[in-house]
Order: C-alpha cells, then sequence, then structure tokens
C-alpha cells in the first residue's frame, strides 16, 4: 500500500509518500504525478515515510528524472538508510539528485 500526498506550490510539486513503492504501487503514483509532471517546474518526492521502493519504483524515478531535466529537476528528499543502500547498490545515486 502507498499514500500519495501532492502539494503544489510555485511551480513547485512535493509528493509525501507513505508506505511501499513496489509493483503494485508504481502505476498509483506514475498516474498521480504525469500531468503535474508536464507543469511542474519541479518535483520533490519526500520519501521520509516510504518503507520500501523496489526496481519498478527506480524505473519510474529515473523516467522522472529524464522528463524533468530540462526544468528544475527532480529531487529526492529524506531516503531512510534502507532505500539509500538500495540508490547506492543500483548506482541511481549517482543519477539522481538526492538531498
Amino acid at each position: 500500500m502507498l499514500n500519495i500526498e501532492k502539494i503544489t506550490e510555485d511551480g513547485v510539486l512535493t509528493v509525501l509518500l507513505d508506505g511501499k513503492l513496489d509493483t503494485g504501487t508504481t502505476p498509483e503514483l506514475s498516474a498521480a504525478v504525469e500531468n503535474d509532471a508536464e507543469t511542474a517546474e519541479k518535483i520533490i518526492i519526500d520519501m521520509e515515510n516510504l518503507k520500501y521502493i523496489s526496481s519498478a519504483g527506480l524505473r519510474l524515478l529515473l523516467s522522472l528524472h529524464k522528463k524533468m531535466m530540462p526544468k528544475e529537476g527532480l529531487i529526492i528528499k529524506n531516503v531512510n538508510e534502507t532505500n539509500m543502500e538500495i540508490f547506492e547498490f543500483t548506482g541511481f545515486a549517482d543519477i539522481l539528485n538526492i538531498e
């Protein structure tokens, strides 16, 4: 299960995630941010309460990263230790902007 909260302010879309981002929930997040990614100047994904991310979730983040590159970009915030290990192991820590 994944709870998604979106806050848009001054062209910045902040997405708060709570739960697991896996094969079952990735389409839900994709649908939630797809239209906003077209108009937002920047997307911030707050992972403070994200318990787990699968390869499907990583692919979605990479897709969002590529889509947002011509703009101010995609920023990943508040990544817990377990998910940070996944980002580092897969090389995504070198690709994504993680704060």
